[in-house]
């Protein structure tokens, strides 16, 4: 019988992160003090990077409707906090999240950034 020998398959030097926590070889990235508040909310951030969004409804109101809502709205100067933002960076929001999930059970930390 004769064998011929082949070439071992060339592997793609890109691996994706699923592929590296499945065989156990997960490298934990170099904290990044610039974007988060500590290495644990890093992980978090990692843990949290597959979420998905769903856009904000735009709810557009007549003139005539709710007028006292809408002058309160005025009046506060809410008028931003209330129009939903065309474009969003996915991982800006997550960057958010992650900084803002509290690390120790029962404290309330209600502080967080984004990009430092």
């Amino acid at each position: 019988m004769f064998l011929q020998e082949m070439a071992p398959k060339k592997l793609s030097t890109k691996r994706c992160r699923r592929d590296a926590t499945r065989d156990g070889s997960s490298t934990t990235p170099e904290f990044d003090s610039h974007r988060f508040r500590s290495a644990e909310h890093q992980q978090r951030f990692e843990a949290i990077r597959g979420w998905s969004f769903h856009r904000e409804r735009r709810v557009q109101l007549r003139e005539d409707e709710y007028t006292d809502f809408q002058e309160e709205i005025a009046r506060r100067r809410w008028t931003p906090l209330v129009t939903p933002m065309a474009k969003f960076d996915p991982e800006i929001v997550l960057e958010f999240y992650a900084n803002a999930w509290p690390m120790e059970e029962g404290v309330r930390d209600m502080r967080s950034w984004v990009g430092g």
